[in-house]
């Protein structure tokens, strides 16, 4: 009755073995499931050797870093750039307005952008450079894009564009208008 109510069980006999019927003793029974954990049947007479670790490259102490390419670093500055394509449009279209809003020679106002440009890149190696201190040097971490490099540098961009925006007087007084009413 426990076969019919138990169709899936697996139906074996398991005949013990008979010694001298072909089958060699063994101290140990074979048990089908259950591993044999007894001891070895031959102790170990020599230690274990030892084995020294392999340098792979991936940062043994006094191992100098991995020569890296010069196209993985430029794709390495390249990610997050975007981030400092859209502040630095947004501060030219903002100092567009106020240029042409100025009237007169366009020389003055275009040093100013040139400028702020290159204390907007000064202001982006600033901060690849802290964060090749303290994340790479301090914490052991390894960069693999500049996007909080560029994050910094089109906040900053951005700041530049709304400060050339508060000196345009119809942009002020246009600004005043809607906020007024």
């Amino acid at each position: 009755m426990a076969d019919q109510t138990q169709p899936w069980a697996e139906r074996t006999v398991e005949v013990p073995p008979q010694p001298g019927v072909g089958v060699p003793q063994q101290r140990d029974a074979f048990r089908r499931g259950v591993a044999s954990v007894g001891p070895s049947r031959t102790p170990r007479t020599e230690p274990f050797p030892v084995v020294g670790p392999e340098p792979t490259g991936t940062g043994w102490p006094g191992e100098p870093a991995p020569r890296r390419p010069m196209s993985w670093h430029v794709a390495q500055l390249r990610r997050g750039g975007e981030w400092s394509a859209a502040g630095g449009l947004f501060a030219f279209v903002c100092w567009g307005i106020w240029a042409i809003s100025g009237g007169g020679d366009l020389t003055g106002p275009l040093l100013i952008f040139l400028l702020s440009l290159s204390v907007a890149a000064g202001l982006f190696a600033l901060a690849r450079l802290l964060g090749r201190v303290v994340l790479e040097r301090q914490l052991g971490r390894v960069r693999r894009s500049a996007r909080g490099a560029h994050l910094v540098t089109a906040v900053f961009l951005a700041g530049l564009g709304i400060a050339y925006l508060q000196q345009t007087e119809w942009v002020v007084s246009a600004w005043n208008w809607i906020t007024n009413n």
